[in-house]
């Protein structure tokens, strides 16, 4: 470039696109912060916590746990139920999964078997409905195909909620 000493500075075109590259910078900011803020509400996932475990065993190799616990659904978003699964970790550190019991059978348990005590709650079920910001109490009963000693000397116990469109929930035992 004629006249132009390495000292130089051309401070007009430079001001003009730190101005301008400032500016576009901000509203890009603000697009984002916009898009995050509308969008606070749209994340569907369950949070809570088992408040309770009561085992029983049904026979010399399968046994019974009652696992009452509160949930909270955050989002706007209701979360309808795909699926619940409830798993146990033993004192060997091995999983064991559980078949769910319906809620006709859970009943059932509970009439003839007064050990367990009171059913408090309503089982988490296929297709229930969880609108957004609400919360609630449930229960679920899931039979172990594992001795009452291994299911009682367990280290952990997750319910694994799954939604119709695909997230997934944990609960764990503290």
């Amino acid at each position: 470039m004629a006249g132009y000493e390495p000292g130089d500075r051309p401070t007009i075109l430079s001001k003009q696109f730190l101005l301008t590259f400032g500016i576009g910078l901000v509203v890009i900011l603000i697009a984002v912060a916009g898009i995050l803020y509308l969008q606070r509400g749209a994340h569907v996932e369950l949070k809570g916590a088992i408040l309770k475990v009561r085992t029983m065993g049904v026979d010399d190799n399968s046994s019974l746990a009652v696992v009452d616990f509160r949930f909270a659904n955050p989002s706007d978003v209701p979360f309808v139920v795909r699926s619940v699964d409830v798993s146990a970790t033993g004192a060997d550190g091995q999983n064991y999964t559980s078949t769910p019991v319906s809620e006709v059978d859970a009943k059932r348990i509970f009439e003839y078997y007064p050990i367990l005590g009171q059913k408090f709650n309503a089982s988490l079920l296929t297709r229930d409905k969880i609108p957004g910001q609400h919360s609630e109490d449930r229960m679920i009963v899931a039979r172990f195909e594992v001795p009452i000693v291994k299911l009682d000397a367990r280290t952990n116990l997750k319910i694994r909620i799954e939604d119709v469109d695909g997230p997934v929930s944990e609960l764990a035992e503290k």
